[in-house]
């Protein structure tokens, strides 16, 4: 049985930074894409972050480029989402999802990454704010 938890999420100020954990069971996270997602209230749930099985190629949105970075720790079964930087509009429910369906099938993850991933976590909320 496959199981994402995500953590770390919380209140910050902006400027300030988060580190997000995806925690995963059942499955071993190197051998998927793993995307990071956010979703607003009253907005479309949207990808922010990915990181490929094959070579650990990353990707991210425009929103968050330069202010955020996925990574993997193997050793772990975990993926890291670092958010330095933020502001007010990062306030969302953040979720991690696996590509356990393998649906993406170039060897490198693009964004903006599909929605349609087939493992999912529950989300964790950040709140930025001052």
């Amino acid at each position: 049985q496959v199981q994402l938890v995500e953590s770390g999420g919380g209140s910050a100020q902006p400027g300030g930074s988060l580190r997000l954990s995806c925690a995963a069971s059942g499955i071993t996270l190197d051998y998927y894409v793993i995307g990071w997602f956010r979703q607003a209230p009253g907005k479309e749930r949207e990808g922010v972050a990915c990181i490929s099985a094959s070579d650990d190629s990353t990707d991210y949105a425009d929103s968050v480029k330069g202010r955020f970075t996925i990574s993997r720790d193997n050793a772990k079964n975990t993926v890291y989402l670092q958010m330095n930087s933020l502001k007010p509009e990062d306030t969302a429910v953040y979720y991690c999802a696996a590509d356990t369906g393998l649906i993406i099938t170039t060897v490198q993850c693009v964004m903006p990454i599909s929605g349609n991933l087939g493992s999912w976590g529950q989300g964790t909320q950040v709140t930025v704010s001052s």
